[in-house]
């Protein structure tokens, strides 16, 4: 974010003792706690809290605080946590009303207080401790508090002056988003964690509300923003926005007002820093990072900073060590938080997506939004809840819904698990040999429901890699038969699917393992692309820009390598248009800038694509599924977008593709991808339910209980899960026996059915103790 000139080099910093002269800019929770602690472990430190507002000004009205949180406390300091205690407000249910319904789940576990009281408790403690708190007063700049403070904490919020002033150093990246929200309060107490979601003329608007005391509950009203516009919030006061909502959500609030705090519109706006201290200088709470308060972390994670600082600087010995150690402690902890803030973030941006969601399935899908809630954890909170989703989706009685069939076109699969396409590099001359055989072989015993192939390239010019697969030649049809035969042979009920491909720019390089995307030292062959850009300028040779007759002859190929591909008996065939090949840049406004008829508007972009998959439907059985496999985002300004995605899903789909797989990125090269669990499979999601269609969700889906969620929450139709298949080719059948399942959706082969039990690991008949000698 462009800000200020850095101020000037950090103060050198000579390795000492712990730091006695310390600097808190910012009266928020994390920065009062930060400065109890610091106190507290070492009473004769000096430690002054500048606070720019009164000690009884606060922003907003409720905090949740989770048991996590209330741990860590506890142990640091029982006596905030005893004055904690005797505040909480604590409930187990949240109520989802849509449409009239209210389904509520329990088992939550929620605490609850109003943040005016937990700041009250903090100045009470830091006054008790001697932590001189200057109110109404604008803290020095941490530039001039560093020379005569050993330690300056900024807490001082998403709007940290500190933060601004060392940019240039923290390098902060502030995200804004797309929906407006409200923060009021209303003066009764909600007898849970309630959202209900309100259909208007103008859009769709929803309520977040919660108690925070015997008498007053937060409310917070949320709306996308051309919703907002529309509505004409824009031209109200805050008295007239008050009224507003307190009218659209009338039957929530029991026709009860609002009341507002200095309440505004605001939109959330996402901080991340690339460092978080800087000298003597160091980021705390929302000036270090924030996250979406629908997963209600803010004030959690600014008094687990406080937590974590105040114990690394008792812990190191010197300060550098000590900011070092926090930050490395806490990072992984708040990215993790953001991911999970991020995707519910996004769900209720797309919240319309979902209205016409059967009702329990809606609500399970709101639950389990950021994924920290999942199927598995669901069912131990509120079994009675989630046994009805799973009823309706519909589960037969002892089914985990992974293992409920599935059927595309004329080709049904037993359970919803893909073994997704992975390229081997094990070839020689395209011919898949002994190696294919027993890796496709062992995951189709694995118990998957469909098992596809790597890659498959249609000619010679078009692998990867000399280790890439091909289908181009009577030889290859011949070795690929011997792998589909032993599939149907061996494990009756498990499909194999082909994916067909062509490399485009990306070919003519070493095997990943000698280095992904370098070109070979000899041996290159010629590159075609929809344009001559290399992947990586002056790395990789410069593709030829295909013609007429080159357009022919490589949608010739496609079809060809599609009849083999029937005579071999594959039961699914994919087309490969993502991950930057060759259809896929067509695709890419990053890597298509063509100025015919196949380059310029997305439809013109697709037009190649397109009849290369009609070409290929016009030959494949007409019984047998085919589906695409599509980059929804390249991760990168200019390129494809969620919004293109779904065009490019329905074209697909107006064609006659069965299901659309959905994967992302590897386009270009300066990619900057979203990493983290189940990181993709929100594209997925927007193309399911805005279209209507049959996806394949794929991305750093690790879990059975991940695809049983994705599954019930309507986001997905069937799972490609990669690296789980390569660390245990019998993924699926182990995912049965842990979840108890021996019914029809993953049946053991009769060799292995001796081990589908887990094999004892250690003795369990050691007498228990009965009594503790001192």
């Amino acid at each position: 974010m462009p800000g200020p000139r850095d101020s000037g080099p950090a103060p050198v910093l000579v390795p000492a003792a712990r730091p006695q002269r310390i600097a808190v800019i910012g009266g928020g929770p994390g920065g009062l706690y930060a400065a109890a602690l610091l106190k507290r472990l070492r009473p004769e430190r000096e430690i002054t809290v500048w606070e720019r507002n009164a000690p009884d000004d606060t922003f907003g009205f409720g905090v949740v605080l989770s048991d996590e949180t209330l741990g860590g406390i506890e142990h640091a300091d029982p006596v905030v946590y005893e004055a904690l205690k005797a505040e909480f407000v604590r409930w187990d249910d949240i109520d989802i009303v849509h449409r009239g319904r209210t389904l509520t789940s329990g088992g939550h576990g929620f605490a609850a207080l109003g943040r005016r009281r937990l700041l009250e408790i903090l100045h009470q403690r830091c006054r008790a401790l001697g932590v001189d708190l200057r109110f109404r007063t604008e803290a020095p700049p941490a530039a001039e508090l560093a020379t005569a403070y050993d330690l300056v904490i900024a807490a001082d919020g998403v709007h940290s002056t500190t933060r601004q002033a060392y940019a240039e150093h923290f390098a902060p990246r502030i995200t804004g988003h797309r929906c407006r929200y409200i923060w009021l309060a209303a003066d009764f107490a909600f007898d849970s964690f309630r959202f209900e979601i309100a259909e208007t003329e103008h859009g769709v608007m929803q309520l977040h509300g919660y108690p925070f005391s015997a008498g007053s509950s937060t409310v917070i009203v949320e709306m996308r923003e051309e919703v907002w516009r529309r509505a004409g919030f824009d031209e109200l006061d805050e008295q007239g926005s008050v009224d507003r909502c307190a009218k659209i959500f009338a039957q929530a609030l029991g026709n009860r007002p609002l009341r507002s705090n200095t309440s505004s519109w605001t939109v959330f706006r996402t901080v991340v820093n690339a460092r978080w201290s800087h000298g003597r200088t160091v980021l705390l709470g929302d000036a270090a990072h924030t996250a979406h308060f629908s997963i209600g972390s803010g004030t959690k994670l600014a008094v687990e900073d406080a937590l974590a600082l105040a114990a690394c600087v008792e812990e190191q010995p010197d300060l550098p060590d000590a900011l070092a150690e926090y930050e490395r402690e806490r990072r992984p902890v708040v990215e993790s938080t953001q991911r999970a803030a991020a995707a519910s973030l996004r769900w209720f941006e797309e919240l319309a997506l979902y209205l016409d969601q059967p009702p329990r399935q809606f609500a399970f899908n709101l639950l389990t939004r950021s994924r920290r809630v999942t199927h598995d954890n669901l069912r131990l909170r509120d079994p009675g809840f989630t046994g009805a989703v799973e009823r309706d989706f519909p589960c037969p009685s002892g089914t985990p819904p992974m293992f409920t069939p599935f059927r595309l076109r004329g080709l049904r699969l037993r359970n919803r698990v893909v073994v997704s396409a992975m390229d081997m590099y094990s070839a020689e001359n395209g011919l898949p040999g002994d190696f294919h055989l027993v890796h496709l072989g062992a995951r189709a015993l694995g118990g998957a429901g469909l098992v596809m192939t790597e890659m498959v390239c249609v000619s010679p010019e078009g692998r990867i890699t000399p280790g890439c697969t091909g289908l181009y030649t009577p030889e290859q049809e011949k070795a690929w038969r011997r792998v589909t035969d032993f599939v149907h042979r061996e494990a009756p009920g498990t499909a194999i699917g082909v994916q067909l491909g062509h490399s485009g720019r990306k070919g003519s390089t070493k095997v990943m393992w000698e280095g992904i995307d370098e070109p070979l030292d000899d041996g290159n062959w010629p590159l075609a692309a929809a344009s001559p850009l290399p992947y990586r300028p002056g790395v990789n040779q410069v593709p030829h820009a295909l013609d007429r007759a080159g357009l022919t002859g490589i949608r010739e190929q496609f079809t060809a390598a599609a009849r083999r591909a029937a005579r071999c008996g594959f039961d699914l065939l994919e087309l490969h248009c993502a991950h930057g090949y060759l259809l896929s840049g067509f695709l890419s406004p990053l890597t298509n800038q063509r100025t015919d008829a196949y380059g310029g508007s997305l439809a013109h972009r697709l037009r190649f694509p397109l009849e290369v998959f009609d070409a290929l439907r016009d030959v494949w059985p007409a019984d047998r599924p085919m589906t695409v496999r599509i980059s929804a985002t390249d991760w990168a300004p200019g390129g494809t977008t969620a919004e293109e995605s779904v065009e490019i899903a329905r074209a697909f789909t107006a064609h006659g593709a069965d299901a659309i797989d959905v994967s992302t990125g590897q386009v270009v090269p300066d990619e900057r991808p979203e990493f983290g669990r189940s990181y993709q499979t929100p594209y997925a999601d927007r193309i399911r339910n805005t279209l209507g269609v049959p996806v394949i969700a794929v991305g750093a889906i690790s879990s059975w209980d991940d695809v049983n969620s994705l599954l019930l929450a309507g986001r997905a139709d069937l799972c490609a899960l990669a690296r789980p298949h390569l660390y245990d080719p019998h993924w699926t059948l182990h995912a049965a026996a842990e979840q108890e399942y021996t019914g029809p959706g993953a049946p053991w082969p009769a060799p292995y059915r001796a081990g589908s039990r887990r094999p004892p690991t250690g003795r369990t008949d050691a007498p228990r103790p009965r009594l503790t000698l001192k």
